[in-house]
């Protein structure tokens, strides 16, 4: 067996906001394993200024890994600990290359086109009108549950988006959830969180930065709102400590990128750790491109988790890779009819 790397842009089709700034493309690169009979090819989901394995050298661990291949599987995602990114890829590159199709990884229901999964609609950060746009657009088309991003803009103007929201739909209409991303700081956080309860949210991901153990901890406890951790899971590494962080903030929900967190092994131990504090948790996307998102889709049906949950659409981006994928009525399907095969071209 041999490995390469390599480096691919997206590009979106419109910028992107989030409380970090503006996104305009997105780096990833791919893990492609060939032999004389087999091939295969693992997505390295990484998000510059937010992924951990965010570092200088990470095309010299690519690069190292792939001219240590020989030496399988678990040796090196145990080399690449510290580089969660690349743990995934492998794990997607070893999973193609041994099956009969390189981009079905988990067959199931949902890969054959009888089964779908619920996700939510995510609404990104930009002027009031914007936002108000994508909402509508969303609900048109079936969403039933709706993630916003707020913190970018002035939190008056995002109250009064969900105001507006719930003016029209009821609880029971349209699950609602907001995604800080740490914009809060810990001494207004509480206050915000009590207004925010006002509108019948189902969560809030990470109202204040990571690694503030004692104030989210103390926001957990008593905030009105449910409080979902997200940053907070990245970059830690041992069992001991993921033990630790749960038993101290006592989150009600987390969530769970496997691009971020140590890729399918990551998930599968957090998931576990997770249920012994009966925290509930649901599994999102990380901007990856349809190959990683079509194979962390797959992973997550097995779970059989029924909560819509945060998986992309794959329609970001002007250059993604043609794939089954689809979404409809706040659903992602994999249609497996001859207009919609895989397009796999570097």
């Amino acid at each position: 067996m041999k490995a390469i790397y390599k480096k691919h842009i997206l590009n979106f089709k419109q910028p992107s906001g989030t409380s970090r700034g503006v996104l305009k493309t997105k780096e990833t690169w791919f893990i492609i394993l060939s032999s004389e009979e087999k091939s295969g090819v693992g997505e390295c989901g990484i998000l510059r200024g937010l992924s951990i394995d965010d570092r200088e050298d990470y095309e010299a661990q690519l690069k190292y890994t792939c001219e240590n291949i020989e030496k399988g599987l678990a040796i090196l995602l145990a080399k690449n600990i510290e580089f969660p990114s690349i743990q995934i890829g492998l794990e997607m590159a070893f999973l193609s290359f041994e099956a009969d199709n390189n981009f079905e990884l988990f067959p199931s229901k949902f890969t054959k086109g009888e089964a779908s999964i619920a996700i939510n609609g995510l609404i990104w950060m930009g002027t009031e009108a914007f936002m108000k746009q994508q909402i509508q657009d969303k609900i048109e088309t079936g969403f039933k549950c709706i993630k916003l991003k707020i913190g970018a803009i002035d939190f008056k103007t995002e109250l009064n988006l969900l105001k507006g929201i719930r003016r029209h739909f009821r609880e029971s209409d349209i699950e609602l959830r907001v995604d800080a991303n740490g914009a809060f700081s810990p001494d207004t956080a509480l206050e915000k969180l009590k207004q925010l309860s006002d509108f019948n949210l189902h969560s809030i991901e990470q109202p204040i930065r990571q690694h503030q153990f004692e104030a989210m901890a103390s926001l957990c406890e008593k905030s009105p709102l449910a409080i979902a951790l997200d940053e907070e899971l990245i970059g830690v590494f041992s069992t001991e400590n993921k033990i630790e962080l749960l038993q101290t903030i006592k989150p009600q929900y987390i969530i769970l990128k496997p691009s971020f967190i140590g890729g399918f092994a990551g998930t599968d131990e957090w998931i576990a750790l997770a249920k012994k504090q009966n925290i509930n948790w649901w599994i999102t996307s990380a901007l990856e491109s349809n190959i990683g998102l079509s194979a962390i889709a797959q992973y997550t049906y097995l779970k059989n988790n029924k909560m819509p949950q945060g998986l992309g659409t794959g329609s970001l981006f002007t250059n993604n890779f043609q794939s089954p994928l689809q979404v409809e009525n706040g659903t992602l399907q994999y249609n497996n009819n001859n207009n919609n095969n895989w397009n796999f071209n570097l």
